[in-house]
């Protein structure tokens, strides 16, 4: 062979060499999961530190969510060299058959994995990896087993977990819970393994992120059998754990838990917002549950299946996936839209003509504040079709149309017909129901309707809904005089405020001096002779609100409706106080509403006698 084939020879054993390194290469990193397989095992040489859930407080600095500690029992497969069956049974309390029933259903539950480099199904499970083998131990129960673990060469041993306390039995709709991450989960965020837990509702979900925390690493080097012999170059690449910063609610979780006391015995809700800052004072749900009943897998697996079959549904967040009719607290929004597309003026006139709809005998509203006051259907009635028939085509069909959609534009500036968003299960929210055009097109037929088809909109019926939120939002925007703020329940995460876009004002399309009208309108509900929400009326304040009586089918009892704010000027709380089958809206909504009111302004009740009243009846 001479030189220069000798030369071409050398080239192309170096090249075919380099071709076959990296497809073999490409073959294990790509095609072969054995090796990265094998170094996710090299790489738990390390430990994940996992720092401790984040402490919730109310607008007070009372902790309202804490953690308890409780253990996890872990074992490690290849790590039960000396693993007698029969007496670890012994040691736990279980039988043999149980032991073994528990290790095979963890091997189960880990899942399999098509391997493509052999065709064959495997285990996800691995024998290195520790698992939960029994959850949620107490301290009282680990005392009695922890002391016999290292006969089991080190393939069992406790790790402490945190689960939530709640030291209020309220507010379990606002809080939420949690529970066990599945494969699913751990599969799509590193920061979970098997027996961690994560929020599954509630702000326990929707600040799951922030609550968690950040992990921290610790390097170890270990000897052949896997043990520890020492840190990694001296701790250099460790990282602490980052705790969660603390949690601070707007809610007043001694106003919380006195609506839940009010509301005992009785189906519906109570949502209180301080207007200013869109915080959310309170949400009562009832009937409701104590928020410990979900707290740790024990409890979840003993109390859960009760909670979810009870008849009554206590897990039903009513304020926020309720949707009622709103009735005659509709008639606040319907007078501003009235006032500024110029259809009727603060004094307009309107006779009460029970032929056209049904009302209840009073003297004829001189004024949009009187109609308020009186409540009068047959005036609004007369109102709102100025604005769903505004002249403006050749029909009476066409017409509605473009009436009913400028109609549609003020409802949801106003919040209504949409998701308000608030920080806690977006999923789980309603947004409610305000009918367009292409609604009833689609119902109904193009060209088949006009205001007289659907003039139960004009009074809060027919099929207008609203959730006990949006009604609260509602008293909220009307005491700021044009403007709220999405209601949220976080006031600040650690002490950086709350989220982004619960600073911002929604600032809704009405003049600010049709709003004085209404605002006198609500006062005269609760002041003036002939209005229905005497029962909210306080001496050391003025309280401006507003009832409703929702209608609620044949043979049913109406529920109760009130919408709220107070003081007068310089408002510090607006409130929706929903009652179901209760009746006329201010024989029981109101007089709650007054109540509440009172406990967070004054922080006592002068009406005991009505307090107990209230708390006693069952409805």
């Amino acid at each position: 062979m001479n030189l220069e084939n000798r030369k071409y020879f050398l080239v192309g054993l170096v090249v075919f060499t380099g071709i076959l390194f990296l497809s073999r290469l490409a073959y294990m990193q790509i095609f072969d999961p054995t090796w990265s397989r094998r170094a996710t095992e090299i790489a738990e040489r390390r430990r994940e530190i996992i720092p401790p859930r984040g402490t919730v407080f109310d607008r007070n600095w009372n902790k309202i969510v804490v953690n308890q500690i409780s253990y996890n029992l872990m074992v490690v497969e290849e790590k039960l060299t000396t693993f007698d069956t029969a007496s670890f049974a012994k040691l736990i309390g279980w039988e043999k058959s149980e032991v073994r029933e528990r290790l095979l259903e963890i091997k189960q539950n880990e899942g399999y994995y098509l391997n493509p480099a052999t065709g064959k199904r495997e285990s996800n499970f691995r024998k290195d990896r520790p698992y939960p083998l029994i959850k949620d131990l107490s301290l009282e129960e680990i005392t009695q087993i922890a002391p016999f673990l290292g006969d089991y060469g080190g393939g069992i041993y406790e790790e402490p977990v945190g689960t939530r306390y709640y030291p209020y039995p309220n507010a379990a709709n606002i809080f939420g819970y949690m529970s066990e991450v599945n494969q699913e989960e751990i599969e799509k965020d590193p920061f979970y393994r098997p027996g961690m837990n994560i929020g599954r509702s509630g702000i326990e979900r929707s600040y799951e992120a922030v609550l968690r925390g950040i992990k921290g690493v610790r390097y170890i080097v270990t000897d052949a059998t896997a043990h520890e012999i020492k840190p990694y170059a001296d701790k250099k690449f460790d990282t602490l754990a980052t705790p969660s910063p603390n949690l601070i609610l707007g809610l007043d979780i001694n106003l919380q838990a006195y609506g839940e006391e009010l509301m005992k015995n009785k189906k519906g809700c109570i949502v209180a917002i301080e207007p200013r800052s869109g915080e959310i004072l309170t949400m009562v749900s009832s009937p409701g549950y104590d928020p410990n009943l979900l707290s740790g897998r024990k409890n979840i697996r003993k109390n859960y299946p009760a909670l979810v079959s009870d008849p009554n549904l206590p897990l039903f967040a009513r304020p926020l996936q309720a949707e009622y009719p709103p009735g005659s607290i509709f008639k606040l929004l319907q007078s501003l839209i009235c006032l500024q597309e110029g259809k009727i003026r603060p004094n307009s006139v309107f006779s009460c003509n029970k032929t056209v709809v049904g009302c209840h005998n009073h003297p004829t509203a001189t004024s949009v504040a009187k109609a308020i006051q009186y409540s009068c259907n047959p005036y609004f009635y007369a109102a709102v079709r100025k604005v769903i028939q505004p002249n403006l085509a050749n029909t009476k069909e066409q017409d509605a149309e473009i009436g009913l959609e400028n109609w549609y534009t003020y409802m949801t500036a106003f919040g209504l017909g949409k998701k308000l968003n608030v920080d806690i299960d977006f999923s789980a929210q309603r947004g409610g129901l305000i009918p367009n055009a292409h609604y009833y097109n689609r119902y109904l037929g193009k060209g088949n309707w006009s205001f007289s088809t659907i003039c139960s909109i004009a009074i809060g019926q027919g099929e207008i809904k609203m959730t006990p939120l949006q009604m609260a939002n509602i008293a909220a925007m009307i005491a700021n005089r044009g403007w709220f703020i999405t209601p949220h329940f976080v006031k600040s995460i650690g002490n950086k405020g709350p989220r982004a876009v619960y600073l911002k004002k929604h600032v809704v399309p009405i003049n600010q001096q049709h709003f004085n009208v209404v605002i006198e309108g609500m006062r005269r509900v609760v002041y003036e002779p002939g209005g229905t929400g005497s029962e909210a009326r306080s001496a050391d304040y003025v309280v401006c609100g507003k009832t409703g009586t929702v209608q609620n089918g044949k043979n049913k009892k109406n529920h109760s409706v009130f919408i709220a704010f107070a003081p007068k000027d310089n408002p510090k709380i607006a409130l929706a106080v929903f009652v179901e089958n209760a009746g006329a809206g201010g024989v029981w909504a109101a007089p709650i509403a007054g109540l509440m009111i009172e406990k967070y302004l004054k922080k006592s009740i002068v009406n005991l006698e009505k307090e107990q009243l209230i708390k006693n009846t069952k409805l």
